[in-house]
């Protein structure tokens, strides 16, 4: 005996995706700086010390006279013994014209001009104490700086931010389907028709 048979055969929906990944570019450009460091202004300003030694009278004690100062000396002591000498021959004659003093003017005047001034004698330095003069004036350093500030300059640069964003595409890859198929399946109708679907 054949049963009557329905057969069903179907077929499932298949989806597609088709995916593109979004790309992502960053780049962080690195910052500007400038620095610059002016130099510092120092000033130096030197007075150098001085040192005076003045040994003139200390060369002039040891009979070491310049010439300059001999001659000075020599025109000095010629003018006293000048004085001197008119001096003494003004005084000689007004001796001689003075005969009411009685005689002997003459013996007195070359007694007088043959004996010179006693001599005198003490202890001495040669050369004398102090005689070298020394003078001395401290140098002086005077020192000024000025210090000047760093200069910077930075500038900051932003990122680069690039970014696409990914895309999904969903596509049908097979559509559904169902067959149905009958099998030994039949109809009887009335007064005993029968018929084979």
């Amino acid at each position: 005996m054949l049963f009557p048979q329905i057969r069903l055969q179907s077929t499932f929906a298949k989806t597609e995706l088709q995916i593109q990944k979004p790309v992502q570019q960053i780049e962080q450009p690195g910052a500007e700086l400038s620095m610059e460091q002016p130099k510092a202004e120092l000033t130096i300003r030197r007075t150098p010390g001085r040192l005076t030694i003045d040994q003139t009278q200390a060369r002039e004690d040891m009979d070491l006279k310049s010439v300059g100062r001999r001659i000075e000396e020599a025109a000095q002591l010629g003018r006293q013994d000048w004085l001197a000498g008119l001096s003494r021959v003004a005084q000689d004659g007004n001796e001689m014209m003075q005969i009411e003093n009685g005689g002997g003017a003459i013996t007195r005047q070359a007694k007088r001009n043959s004996e010179g001034p006693p001599k005198e004698f003490n202890i001495g330095w040669i050369p004398s104490h102090f005689s070298v003069k020394i003078d001395y004036e401290p140098g002086k350093v005077d020192i000024d700086w000025k210090n000047h500030k760093p200069v910077i300059d930075a500038k900051i640069n932003k990122p680069v931010h690039e970014y696409t964003p990914g895309t999904a595409q969903v596509n049908l890859a097979n559509h559904p389907s169902l067959e149905i198929d009958f099998e030994n399946l039949r109809h009887v109708g009335p007064g005993g028709y029968e018929q084979k679907i």
